[in-house]
């Protein structure tokens, strides 16, 4: 072969490799763009397999409250370290947010108009107890919306700090029984009570008796076996921080008219043990 047919072939060759060169360069770009980029493993995990952590409710800070407008006044005292239990203070504000927002919906539906007299929300917290066991927190006030007086505020939130939980009254006693036995203890100490007072008053006997029925009649209501009616209850400890006595607290117009204000029953523990729940038994005085 001569030298131009050495020359020819040498850059045919050349041309080839190059012309391969590409064409393999080529098909690795499709390969590269054709395969899946990397996935995020919780990206492309199914659903369920991958859980996102709630986030932390932040802390409840409460703070009390005084507030004068024309049109209301609004007042809420707390205990000053009931803050060290979260869950207790977070039920205490949620109390206080419901009083406030039906006393600002009245004070929304005067429009521009100024009432007689001021409306008011007046709410309390006060400590009761204070045991490494149990923590109780009265609540009592009123709400003014106009009219001859204002709507009681009763209530009542036991706490229990090792737990850190809330003691209700269904979770404190569960079946029917031991509320049968609550309920005619708290019926009987009521109508006593009433007998007592309006026997004491100037009456004519027929009058004594109809007002007898009538207070009766609304004992009865009030005080049906069933743990909404002694949703409001404090447990009364002994020296050892032992319960020996529950009271429960009715607030006006539950067993009685306004004029008889919040009425209160102990209920002994050799009344209420054989009744409790097994998880709350142990908080209770022996015998």
């Amino acid at each position: 072969m001569n030298i131009a047919g050495n020359r020819r072939a040498l850059r045919t060759g050349a041309l080839a490799l190059a012309v391969g060169l590409v064409l393999l360069a080529g098909c690795k770009r499709d390969a590269d763009s054709a395969a899946p980029a990397p996935a995020d493993s919780a990206a492309t995990a199914s659903p369920g397999t991958v859980e996102t952590p709630a986030a932390a409710e932040a802390p409840v800070e409460l703070r009390d409250v005084i507030e004068n407008t024309p049109q209301a006044v609004i007042g809420i005292s707390y205990p000053q370290d009931v803050n060290r239990y979260p869950g207790l203070a977070k039920a205490l504000s949620d109390y206080a947010a419901a009083a406030r927002a039906e006393l600002q919906q009245a004070v929304d539906g005067l429009g521009n108009d100024k009432p007689t007299m001021p409306y008011e929300l007046s709410l309390s917290f006060e400590k009761v107890l204070d045991t490494p066991q149990l923590v109780v927190i009265s609540a009592d006030g009123s709400r003014y919306t106009g009219g001859a007086h204002g709507e009681p505020l009763v209530a009542r939130f036991v706490w229990l700090p090792e737990q850190q939980q809330m003691l209700t009254a269904d979770k404190l006693i569960a079946d029917a029984k031991g509320w049968d036995v609550v309920s005619d203890y708290v019926a009987d100490q009521l109508k006593e009570r009433v007998a007592t007072r309006l026997s004491s008053e100037d009456m004519e006997p027929g009058q004594l008796q109809e007002s007898l029925r009538s207070a009766s009649r609304m004992i009865a209501d009030g005080t049906d076996a069933s743990a909404d009616n002694f949703s409001q209850f404090q447990p009364l400890t002994d020296a050892a921080g032992h319960i020996n006595a529950v009271r429960f607290v009715f607030p006006p117009y539950q067993v009685g008219p306004y004029s008889d204000g919040t009425q209160t029953v102990d209920v002994p523990a050799s009344v209420l043990a054989p009744h409790v729940a097994p998880a709350y038994a142990g908080l209770f005085a022996k015998g």
